[in-house]
């Protein structure tokens, strides 16, 4: 464990960062301006994703080498956290693993805050577990529903869920008689979210539940790096995280293949690509439009981002870059300065 830490540490930590940004001095450089053109200043504050905090950070980091008179901070609450700072005018861009929410569109449009949605990269929700784990090697949603849904709370072994498995048809029963060691995102989490609505939430509202989420009843945190940790620190674990923090544990997890109705399918690059991969989802950053006009900061720093040395950054943390077509259709959203959801 003390090997993961030490790898993972300076890129995927939850901390503010602070780096300096100006202009470059020629042509074709990071923030794309003209020769002799005037250096750029301002301050951007960049929160939300753990998810994607890594990819901005990163971003950041490398904006910052030919940059240096720009304060920017990025840190990762989780997207809930990070949009509500957003909505409130308190940050310029946010970070996001999920789309934008209707009732968190209705508050920025009640702050009257305009917003333009660029999708940036492709993750998979890893659900993981300890190596020691053999028991465990494919789930299906039913078996996911059973193990952490709202229906599972209080079951403190694998086998407890046995019965409501098999009730929901699971293909995976019986489960190891073993203690099931949850660790996971909380509700200020994206991941959170896009877990519920990509492998629970169907299965629950065929159940009559008006509201369908996880167990209650299990150790959450909003830094990945803890979540990790907890899944590591058990032989009988389970949980769940982006593809980019199970990337680099270096063996010390285990990711468990979902069947999403077409197999036993694992998280890798290729199926997250080409969206196979059952809990594969789209990855974000929401720009306040209003700022990306008048703060020529967040103008030169999403120029930036949308590089391709910015986009390099997707795949440098471990995630998965989209397909040409989609890349174009986030840069045609942003020259166009396109606000709204689903834009």
């Amino acid at each position: 464990m003390g090997k993961h830490r030490q790898k993972v540490g300076p890129l995927l930590a939850v901390a503010a960062i602070a780096v300096g940004v100006g202009a470059c001095g020629g042509s074709g450089g990071p923030t794309g301006g003209p020769a002799g053109a005037a250096a750029i200043s301002g301050e951007l504050t960049i929160s939300g994703s753990s998810t994607v905090e890594p990819i901005t950070s990163l971003v950041a980091e490398k904006f910052q080498a030919d940059n240096q008179d720009v304060s920017i901070s990025v840190n990762g609450p989780g997207t809930t956290d990070g949009f509500a700072l957003f909505c409130e005018g308190k940050t310029q861009i946010s970070d996001a693993s999920r789309e934008i929410e209707p009732e968190e569109v209705d508050a920025c449009k009640k702050a009257g805050i305009d917003f333009i949605e660029l999708k940036i990269g492709i993750d998979g929700i890893t659900v993981l577990t300890s190596p020691d784990n053999d028991a465990v090697d494919c789930l299906d949603f039913n078996d996911l529903y059973a193990l952490l849904g709202p229906e599972s709370e209080g079951f403190e072994n694998w086998s407890d869920a046995n019965s409501l498995g098999e009730k929901l048809g699971a293909s995976h029963t019986p489960y190891p008689d073993a203690p099931l060691v949850v660790t996971g995102p909380g509700e200020e989490s994206g991941t959170w979210g896009s877990f519920i609505d990509l492998a629970l939430k169907g299965i629950g509202e065929g159940r009559g539940l008006d509201e369908v989420t996880t167990r209650p009843d299990y150790q959450s945190s909003p830094n990945d790096n803890v979540i990790i940790q907890g899944i590591e620190g058990s032989p009988s674990s389970l949980g769940w995280v982006g593809f980019a923090y199970y990337e680099q544990t270096g063996g010390a997890t285990k990711a468990i293949a979902i069947d999403g109705g077409d197999g036993c399918i694992e998280p890798t690059t290729q199926t997250i690509e080409d969206r196979s991969y059952p809990l594969s989802r789209d990855l974000y950053i929401y720009v306040n439009s209003k700022e990306a006009e008048s703060n020529d900061a967040v103008a030169a720093f999403v120029d930036y981002y949308l590089s391709d040395q910015g986009l390099a950054s997707v795949q440098e943390v471990g995630y998965v870059s989209q397909p040409d077509e989609e890349l174009a259709a986030t840069q045609e959203a942003w020259d166009s300065r396109r606000s709204g959801a689903g834009s």
